[in-house]
């Protein structure tokens, strides 16, 4: 306590310090840390940020990176598709939730931030997400001891019940990726201190209970990344990270309810489906999908339960019919605006369309950032969304920023899974971490003194 204490200190310390050369330093980390809060708290710190940089009397002239006109252009597009939208009304009401992707990226072009304040950030960011973690795992084995519930130390509450490791709103695989960022950054700092090594385990442990299969495994590769190509240590102690990282795999999945969701999709995976299984708890009389019924089933039934893989793998079919059977190659439906054909799919194939206390499978975005950005706003809008995450990746590795690459690496395969910029939160995470790494001001401020 007293290490984490010392550490708190001096963070408090350092950013009085840096707020006084840089008002806008300060509403920075607020607009970070508030991340995972409240979106009405995270806007707030969104319109301070960005007061903060219009008034900032040390700010740079507009120095032009091409890094920050991408997301800039693929807002501009979102907005655009209004005009050609097959529901404009609800294109209207989406395009103010993604105006951080040109709000954030604009305001950086302005932004004066030394090496030293954009690793500040970070570094208080990753104590924020760290102090996140010790709340939800108190309130877990609070709620343990009065429920009996182990539900309550795993992924995220359903519906109405909310007794899972982090409320639904949050989203379990959201919150994985925020959590993955600040494990990183513990996880390789150099000064190989205690502190560091116990806030890595609690932060992996947190991780791992919040059992995002995508993530999780990603984090694992690039542990094994760290380990043998990145860490001093990698060339002499190879033997020994190789121990390491295959004990943490074996400890991992000796639990039981994070072995049960992966074991649910290994079923999944198979040309047979079951329909009840005393692992996965699928209750009897629902049928559990696989993946090669969700891809060729010509009907379905109110009782298929598609498992994540599969639901996706239905999700990716439904956009291949889209694309041949409707005019969305160039432009696509609209911003927000597939969901009138997702439902009429539905309908079609008769999946489970959703009662009083379960939501139905219509409601239901495409789960695949590239799929839902191609059938909104056509191939313009995909490649824009690569050359995103292109650019993204290739800053990281020339830079030769781990974290960053980890950022890179995490976000290009969280978006096979979900639509995460389609959701306010995972839009403001992306937007604001991209712009972070790959921010060139100071080198720019260098230039102009030379």
């Amino acid at each position: 306590m007293a290490i984490i204490y010392n550490s708190l200190k001096n963070v408090w310390s350092n950013l009085l310090k840096e707020s006084k050369s840089n008002i806008s330093f300060l509403p920075l980390v607020l607009l970070l840390v508030s991340i995972p809060l409240k979106l009405g708290i995270s806007n707030v710190f969104l319109v301070i940020f960005l007061i903060s940089v219009l008034i900032n009397k040390n700010k740079l002239k507009l120095a032009f990176s091409f890094e920050y006109v991408m997301p800039i252009l693929l807002f501009l597009w979102m907005a655009l598709s209004y005009f050609w939208s097959v529901e404009p009304s609800k294109t209207i009401n989406a395009i103010p939730k993604e105006i951080g992707l040109f709000l954030l990226p604009f305001s950086f072009f302005f932004l004066p931030l030394t090496r030293k304040q954009k690793q500040d950030a970070i570094h208080i960011y990753s104590f924020s997400i760290f102090f996140l973690a010790l709340y939800f795992l108190a309130r877990a084995f609070l709620r343990y001891f009065l429920t009996y519930d182990i539900n309550v130390f795993f992924y995220h509450g359903e519906y109405d019940n909310d007794y899972g490791l982090v409320p639904k709103v949050l989203n379990a695989i959201h919150v994985s990726v925020f959590v993955a960022v600040a494990f990183f950054y513990f996880f390789t700092k150099e000064d190989n201190s205690k502190r560091n090594y116990v806030i890595s385990a609690i932060l992996f442990l947190f991780l791992a209970l919040l059992s995002s299969k995508n993530i999780f495994i990603v984090v694992l590769l690039l542990i094994f990344v760290y380990l043998f190509f990145y860490s001093k240590i990698a060339n002499k102690m190879r033997l020994r990270n190789s121990i390491i990282l295959l004990s943490i795999i074996i400890l991992v999945f000796s639990f039981g309810k994070i072995k049960e969701r992966f074991y649910l999709e290994f079923q999944s995976n198979s040309g047979k489906s079951i329909s009840h299984n005393v692992v996965t708890g699928i209750p009897e009389g629902v049928h559990n999908v696989s993946i090669y019924e969700a891809w060729n089933n010509e009907k379905f039934t109110p009782n298929d339960f598609f498992p994540g893989t599969a639901f996706r793998v239905y999700q990716a079919r439904l956009f291949f019919e889209f694309l041949n059977d409707e005019p969305i190659f160039w432009n696509g439906f609209g911003l927000n605006a597939s969901f009138k054909k997702l439902e009429e799919k539905a309908k079609y194939y008769n999946v489970f369309t959703g009662n009083d206390e379960l939501e139905g499978y219509q409601k239901k975005n495409f789960h695949n950032q590239y799929i839902q950005i191609f059938a909104e706003l056509g191939l313009i809008g995909f490649v824009l969304l690569v050359l995103i995450l292109f650019i993204n990746l290739k800053n990281a590795l020339n830079n030769k920023d781990f974290i960053h690459i980890a950022f890179a690496i995490l976000m290009i395969s969280l978006f096979l899974t979900e639509s995460f910029l389609w959701r306010q939160r995972g839009m403001i995470f992306f937007a604001l971490f991209y712009c972070l790494f790959n921010y060139k001001g100071e080198m720019l401020q260098l230039k102009s003194k030379l």
